[in-house]
């Protein structure tokens, strides 16, 4: 008897160490579709983004430039990417400092867009996918409201302009070999053989290097060092460098970049939707019952007070310190979207490793300005600490005091939205990482004061709004009594329920109208061959003229007019 008992927990045991490896193999070819889709977006719209920076008269304007900042690093879905051509651009002497400061606030925004597409892609109950949005969309509160403050205080003082150049001065710089690349040490032995990228193509457009923009970003020719000996009295060894033929899918494609990061782009986001499904089940199987329960315990708790506030600048130091070693703040922040949804870490314990995400995520980038050639050292160093004061300031804006931790509130009240109107997820990511900074960057175009005269007035809307809605949550006596509540206004202004309405209408109708089509372009010969009259008795009697009513389908025309007439206003 007690062997039998004990052989279903043998089982289960057995079951849950063959989890444990299966997890840590979804993990790391989730993490490699996350690089090849940073890699396809390079390769759409690589040129894009060099096309976009060469709009000078743009890039003076600061609103412009964060614009820039974000479009840029959404299109190849990389804030190195986006960051190292605007330091390109910096120590080539086409840019200055003050310009690309802007240009750096946007990428920080922009590369927060990964984990929001990563929420999108979340499975499970409409709770699961509330709580994934919430987690992915806390980055983005985060990084908007640093920015709304602290550009303006940038444009007007200087602040992380003048800072980064003292330190600069202070600091003895001097070049340094390449800093070591941890993750891609992990990922590369696979991502190499899907598709590889002559990152000094993409660089070298700031440059405007018309040799090297006319290459293709897909690197065919691979090289290798090898040791040759001179033939001298003393035997000296030298490097010489050996080219080869890449080995990877691609590297004898004829396809262009934009065919081929299409393709790229297409498969990765399958994988990427495919892996996080079977991570989600893996981790809902694995974490239930006492072992949630203790890592719930473990990751939320926090330390007895009077210390209780450590915990979270531990979290914070630790989000920094894995995101340095992976050497991406996407990969980590879109690593815990999928666990914030199964509930195994709290939002409020989400928030701070995501600060410190940012914080590790210009590690990097300052290591690898200290890794530059002397000349370039300088100006390099300059914008990675201007990056790294910037999150630093926003982390001492919106978390040591509890209740300027706005950002937590906003993504919670995001992720409601999102579990009741899975619709708004879709149309927050396209409005505020692409129609947005579109529309900003296209009244930059046209000059300060069409952006001025267009934007000033929106902006004391949304003000005046915010302060309302303040004062009738708290002080409703304030106000004169139409303005106590929004009664007076269309309950559309007021209410995404009509458009939830509409958007329900439409995919109703547009469901008859795919099944009436389905139905009539059908095999009905069958049907139809059943009701031919009778040469001999043309009379039908009742019973089989209703029958034909009831079968014969109507053709297109009518079923779409009948369709229509339905379809409510």
């Amino acid at each position: 008897m007690e062997t039998q008992s004990r052989l279903p927990r043998v089982k289960e045991t057995a079951l849950t160490l063959l989890k444990i490896p299966l997890l840590f193999l979804l993990l790391y070819i989730f993490i490699c579709s996350l690089d090849i889709l940073s890699s396809a977006f390079q390769l759409v719209g690589g040129r894009t983004a060099r096309e976009i920076f060469q709009k000078n008269i743009v890039l003076s304007n600061p609103v412009g430039g964060v614009m820039v900042g974000i479009l840029v690093t959404v299109l190849v879905q990389s804030s190195s990417t986006s960051t190292s051509i605007t330091v390109s651009f910096v120590s080539s002497g086409l840019m200055d400092v003050q310009s690309a400061i802007p240009i750096i606030m946007g990428a920080n925004i922009g590369t927060s867009v990964t984990n929001t597409i990563v929420a999108l892609m979340h499975p499970g109950d409409r709770d699961e996918f509330e709580r994934a949005f919430a987690g992915a969309t806390v980055h983005d509160c985060f990084n908007w409201l640093s920015v709304l403050l602290l550009l303006p205080l940038e444009v007007v003082t200087g602040a992380l302009r003048h800072l980064s150049h003292g330190v600069v001065k202070t600091l003895q710089l001097s070049s340094r070999d390449n800093p070591p690349e941890l993750l891609k040490v992990i990922t590369k032995p696979l991502t190499k053989l899907v598709v590889q990228l002559d990152k000094k193509v993409l660089t070298a457009m700031a440059t405007e290097d018309q040799v090297q923009m006319n290459k293709s970003l897909v690197k065919r020719w691979c090289k290798s060092a090898v040791m040759k000996e001179n033939q001298t009295l003393w035997g000296a060894q030298s490097l010489s460098e050996k080219k080869y033929k890449c080995k990877h899918l691609f590297a004898n494609s004829s396809l262009s970049d934009l065919a081929i990061g299409l393709i790229l782009l297409i498969c990765s986001l399958l994988v990427l939707c495919g892996c996080l499904i079977l991570l989600v089940k893996l981790l809902n199987s694995m974490l239930k019952g006492q072992v949630s329960n203790v890592i719930n315990k473990i990751l939320n708790t926090d330390f007895p007070p009077p210390f209780t506030w450590v915990t979270g600048y531990l979290a914070l130091i630790a989000g920094a310190g894995m995101t340095f070693l992976v050497q991406s703040s996407s990969v980590f922040t879109s690593a815990l979207t999928p666990l914030v949804g199964v509930g195994v870490i709290s939002l409020e314990r989400t928030y701070p490793l995501t600060l410190g995400s940012n914080l590790g995520t210009t590690g990097t980038a300052l290591l690898a300005a200290l890794a530059s050639r002397a000349e370039k050292i300088a100006a390099t160093t300059q914008v990675a600490l201007c990056h790294f004061f910037f999150n630093l300031f926003g982390i001492m804006l919106w978390y040591p005091i509890p209740a300027t931790r706005l950002p937590i509130q906003m993504a919670l009240g995001l992720g409601r939205y999102a579990a009741r109107y899975r619709w708004f997820a879709v149309l927050y990511l396209v409005l505020f990482f692409l129609l947005f900074p579109l529309v900003v960057f296209v009244l930059s175009m046209a000059g300060w004061k069409v952006l001025t005269g267009t934007g000033v007035p929106i902006i004391i809307l949304i003000i005046s709004v915010a302060m309302i809605n303040f004062l009738q949550s708290r002080k409703p006596g304030f106000l004169p009594p139409k303005l106590q509540n929004w009664n007076f206004l269309p309950i559309w202004l007021t209410s995404l329920q009509p458009m939830d309405d509409l958007i329900t209408r439409m995919t109703l109708w547009c469901g008859q109208i795919s099944e009436c089509l389905r139905r009539n372009d059908g095999p009905d010969a069958t049907i139809r061959g059943e009701w031919k009259e009778n040469e001999k008795s043309p009379e039908t009697d009742e019973g089989q003229i209703n029958q034909r009513k009831q079968y014969t389908p109507c053709s297109k025309l009518l079923c779409k007019l009948d369709i229509w007439r339905n379809f409510p206003s």
